[in-house]
């Protein structure tokens, strides 16, 4: 559009700027013709005001000659007066002997605009004006001739340059495209991906060169940062392991009540601890992996098989769903996931968490939600709490709060097997749902 847009513009000014050339050209052209006519009339017959002498046609184009004193004297058109009587008030300024000048078809009794040049010639009884007139027909016909090309031609030329600049800029942007598309496939578990580079030396090459070393560089940071987590909670399991079994034997030993409370306290640190070091290797682990196996996986059996552990949950368990609902991947991980929200679940629920398994007529997707009747997730932090080490307020206040790491964790594990965990509005309570592709896709 900007190249089109530019283009009538250009074709605008140049169309007006050689439209005013060509006519002043062939104005000045008319002019000199006309002039000269009028010059090459040095002498004449004398007439009488009746009977003015009839002059030969004028050669070079000009249409009439017309020779005046008080009257008409000589003339090439018949019946000179009426123009005479118009031309009468045209005269030479002071000092010059001619002039020229463009008079309308109306003022020269003519079917076009012409232009009349003047002369003040001698003669023996005094001076006489010679008139010479050329209509400028030639003048309207090339202006409407140039008018013709412009309109007809200025759209095809605009029209022209709009595909042009359309097409080059489509073939300059197009590696811009494919390395955008290839940026936004980047994700935190894909970043071994590059973009195309084009041939050559231009400025996009040298772009998806250095996009390319930028991502190098991100992956090796993630790497070492993921592999930092990974060997710091392997290597914190073992001594906190020690620590937990050296507090249990002390508690075994019955020491005072004082001395209990102490080592019951710091055993229930040490098993947070323990905790938080499993939670951080597993989501290095889901961090580092690839793709879970594909086994076929029921996930209102496995929701059933949940919640008949957890008989002596806080608050009732209730699954409603008997029909499978069958989905491929990793075993471990979905039970893993599926106890991570029935955790978070049961620390908030007031009386009851109900969970829901079924298949999305719709689309086949497979659903598992997860329902508390407790305070719920407010709309602005439901993505906050799929973050890590997030906690919101309700959870800090409570003794039994978590390591801000299971909603994080169940994420990390819907997303590995192709689906998605999120917050559901709900009248009361959160609602977390759960979709993952369907068995055969």
């Amino acid at each position: 559009m900007a190249a089109a847009l530019t283009m009538v513009l250009a074709l605008t000014a140049g169309g007006g700027w050689l439209y005013l050339t060509l006519r002043g050209n062939l104005l000045d052209n008319a002019g000199a013709r006309t002039e000269l006519a009028a010059r090459k009339i040095i002498t004449f017959p004398a007439a009488s005001p009746a009977h003015p002498v009839p002059l030969p046609e004028p050669a070079g184009g000009v249409d009439a000659v017309l020779v005046l004193d008080a009257h008409p004297v000589a003339s090439t058109a018949p019946a000179p007066a009426a123009r005479a009587a118009r031309l009468a008030d045209f005269r030479p300024a002071a000092g010059s002997d001619s002039a020229v000048r463009v008079f309308s078809a109306d003022q020269v009794l003519t079917s076009h605009d012409s232009v009349v040049a003047v002369v003040r010639t001698p003669s023996a009884a005094g001076g006489h004006y010679v008139y010479a007139l050329t209509m400028l027909n030639d003048v309207a016909d090339a202006g409407r001739a140039l008018a013709v090309t412009l309109l007809a031609g200025g759209p095809l030329v605009v029209l022209l340059t709009g595909l042009i600049a359309w097409s080059v800029t489509g073939a300059a942007l197009r590696p811009v495209e494919a390395i955008r598309a290839e940026l936004a496939a980047v994700t935190a578990h894909r970043l071994g991906r590059r973009v195309p580079a084009p041939g050559g030396q231009d400025e996009i090459t040298r772009l998806a060169r250095t996009v390319n070393d930028t991502l190098e560089r991100l992956e090796r940071s993630v790497t070492r940062q993921r592999q930092f987590v990974a060997d710091a909670s392997h290597e914190l399991r073992n001594p906190i392991a020690a620590a937990r079994a050296e507090l249990e034997l002390a508690l075994l030993r019955r020491p005072d009540p004082e001395t209990t409370a102490s080592l019951r306290q710091t055993l229930h640190s040490t098993l947070r601890l323990e905790r938080i070091a499993a939670d951080l290797l597993l989501l290095a682990r889901l961090d580092a992996q690839r793709p879970p196996p594909a086994h076929l996986v029921d996930l209102s059996l496995l929701a059933a098989e949940e919640i008949a552990r957890r008989r002596s949950a806080r608050v009732p368990l209730r699954l409603d769903g008997d029909d499978p609902v069958p989905v491929r991947g990793d075993r471990g991980q979905l039970e893993r996931l599926l106890a991570n929200l029935l955790d978070n679940a049961e620390r908030f629920a007031d009386s009851e968490v109900q969970v829901t398994t079924g298949t999305d007529p719709a689309d086949g997707t497979a659903v598992l939600r997860v329902a508390d009747d407790g305070a719920g997730i407010r709309p602005e932090a439901a993505e906050q709490v799929f973050e890590r080490f997030t906690r919101l307020e309700a959870d800090r206040n409570r003794g039994s709060g978590g390591t801000g790491l299971g909603l994080a964790i169940a994420r990390e594990i819907a997303q590995a097997h192709g689906g998605t965990l999120r917050v559901v509005p709900s009248p009361r309570g959160a609602l977390l749902e759960l979709r993952l592709p369907p068995a055969g896709s």
